[in-house]
């Protein structure tokens, strides 16, 4: 009997020590798995390389707004950083560097507090002026006014500092500024959302700057914050103002003039405090919609759907948070847009926008700064590799040092750059160009500003999705007339004037 119990027991302990073993295996394996899983997320969580070292001279200093434009005509693009306080740069890649090109003190303007800034051809020359909105108060009446500068026979001139233009200036605290060719004719007037006061709309009128608002219905007294103007609502460009302490404004264009249409297509969003925004085709459908961040609020992915905009944002993107800028782009070439959300004070977000308006968040390392005090930023294939390159402005209330970033791309990937001139020679602002394919009709904007400060370059960047051809390209105008051509070759950037 003893003898058979220990026969057993000898059979029970190597049956247990079989088992054992091979849960320890399988325990193995989950911690092999485990481990994979981790590494991989790290691997992916580095998006972006941090290329700010090639920044020249790059001290910490107070910075805002930050648009794209060819400020020398030499055919490529430079970054315009306000200088709150500081100078204002114009930088451009040289050598390998993101150099200050030196400019006039009129341009550099040390002892005014610039915020905001948008480049346009104003005057139908075909080159853009850029305006400066400046701000020394917080609210209301403010000491030195905007400048809006020419480029005249090598040298700078204020237009709002000739005697002729004196009784307009903006006086008025302000945020961002935005392009609208409101007659589709390619004469672009300037937006100014102002804080405290009236709204302003410059336009040149018989050789005079003449501030248009009132008459266009849109001298709106309220928190200014952000503005975007494009093909939202119309075939002719329209107005989405995002709004501090009262209802955003969302102003369809009417033949030239404007209605506010913000509490009948459902964008008001009267309790939220308004900041980054941009429009985005986020169903990769063909027509844009908005992205509007709000400050400590609930964030909105607004699709256009039966005749009012719904927001389909996920409990991730709509997350409240110190929100500035937003962008809309595809950073990495994939296909598909990304949102970079700046936030001032904590970590950045970025989320890629799948098919069906699906947010996929990005867990990403460089580049998310969260000491940073970001304050505006803007993207522009600068070095003209065909990759986008994101530059940060950060130092709202401590000093900080600009932040260059690029994503990591597969070598394999490819893309096209679309560039509309319109029939002037500029710059198309506003205008809408789609790439239509076998896996998607994508719409993008050409950026007239402001998301908020800020303003993109006035290029329409795809990455190519795997597989993907048959490609075309529409060009809205923005008087709502079409061009359509095949592309036949990717890689490239194709410029088109309009006729």
């Amino acid at each position: 009997m003893e003898k058979k119990m220990e026969i057993e027991l000898g059979q029970s302990k190597v049956l247990f020590q079989k088992m054992f073993i091979k849960e320890l295996k399988n325990i193995t394996k989950y911690f092999i798995l485990f481990f994979f899983v981790i590494l991989t997320n790290n691997t992916r969580a580095e998006f972006f390389e941090d290329l700010s070292k090639i920044i020249e001279n790059n001290e910490k200093r107070l910075s805002y707004g930050i648009s794209v434009t060819d400020l020398n005509l030499d055919g490529n693009y430079e970054f315009i950083v306000t200088g709150f306080g500081f100078p204002n740069l114009a930088l451009a890649f040289q050598d390998g560097k993101l150099k200050n090109l030196k400019q006039q003190e009129i341009f550099s303007d040390t002892l005014r507090k610039t915020i905001g800034v948008a480049a346009c051809d104003i005057d139908k020359d075909g080159f853009e002026e850029i305006y400066f909105l400046n701000t020394d108060t917080y609210s209301g009446a403010k000491r030195y006014s905007d400048r809006l500068l020419d480029f005249e026979e090598k040298d700078y001139i204020d237009l709002f500092e000739l005697e002729k233009n004196i009784e307009n200036l903006n006086l008025t605290a302000g945020r961002s500024v935005v392009c609208v060719d409101r007659k589709g004719d390619g004469e672009y007037g300037i937006y100014v959302a102002n804080y405290g006061g009236p709204t302003r709309f410059y336009e040149i009128e018989n050789d005079l700057i003449r501030d248009k608002a009132q008459n266009l219905n849109i001298d709106n007294v309220t928190g200014g914050r952000a503005v975007v103007s494009g093909h939202i609502l119309t075939e002719r460009t329209d107005i989405f103002a995002a709004n501090e302490r009262g209802a955003n404004f969302l102003f369809k264009n009417n033949d030239g003039n404007f209605e506010d249409v913000a509490f009948d297509y459902r964008v008001d969003d009267v309790i939220q405090n308004g900041r980054g925004t941009a429009l985005s085709d986020i169903y990769y459908r063909g027509r844009l919609d908005i992205l509007s961040g709000n400050w400590l609020g609930y964030h909105r992915a607004y699709v256009l759907e039966n005749n009012e905009f719904k927001d389909i944002g996920n409990k991730a993107f709509d997350k409240p948070s110190r929100i500035r800028t937003i962008i809309s782009a595809d950073f990495d070439n994939d296909g598909f847009d990304e949102v970079f959300m700046n936030n001032i004070a904590e970590p950045n977000k970025l989320f890629r926008i799948k098919d069906n308006g699906k947010f996929e968040q990005i867990n990403f390392k460089v580049g998310l700064e969260p000491r940073g005090y970001g304050t505006g930023a803007a993207v522009a294939d600068i070095d003209n590799d065909g990759v986008l390159e994101l530059l940060v402005a950060r130092g709202e209330s401590k000093e900080q040092a600009l932040t260059l970033y690029k994503a990591k791309v597969d070598k394999e990937s490819k893309y096209i750059r679309i560039k509309p001139l319109n029939k002037h020679g500029a710059p198309a602002r506003g205008a809408t160009v789609t790439l239509i394919t076998d896996q998607r009709k994508h719409s993008k904007t050409i950026d007239a500003g402001s998301g908020y400060l800020c303003q993109m370059e006035p290029v329409a960047h795809y990455g190519i999705r795997k597989n993907e051809k048959n490609f075309k390209v529409e060009v809205k105008w923005t008087n709502g007339s079409k061009k359509l051509l095949d592309i036949n070759e990717l890689n490239q950037t194709i410029t088109i004037k309009q006729k």
